[in-house]
C-alpha cells in the first residue's frame, strides 16, 4: 500500500499522464484550447491528490509514533 501511495503521489506520474491526455487530444482533433483546459485540469487534481495522500501519510506515521510512544499500562 506504501508502495502505491508513493506512486500515485508523485509528480511525474501525473505529468506524464496529462501528456498522455493532451497527446490523445491532439491524435482526435480536440482544439488546443479544449487540450490545454483537461492538461491544466489533469495536474491540478494530481496535484491536490499528492497533497492529501502526502498528508494522510504524515498523519498516519504521527499517530503510530504517539501509540508507540505512550506509556504502557
Amino acid at each position: 500500500m506504501n508502495t502505491l501511495m508513493r506512486k500515485l503521489s508523485s509528480r511525474k506520474l501525473w505529468a506524464a499522464a496529462a501528456g498522455l491526455v493532451a497527446g490523445l487530444a491532439m491524435v482526435f482533433g480536440l482544439d488546443e484550447d479544449v487540450i490545454s483546459t483537461v492538461s491544466g485540469a489533469v495536474v491540478t487534481v494530481a496535484s491536490v491528490m499528492a497533497y492529501i495522500l502526502t498528508e494522510g501519510h504524515i498523519d498516519a506515521a504521527a499517530v503510530k509514533s504517539a501509540r508507540e510512544d505512550a506509556p504502557k499500562s
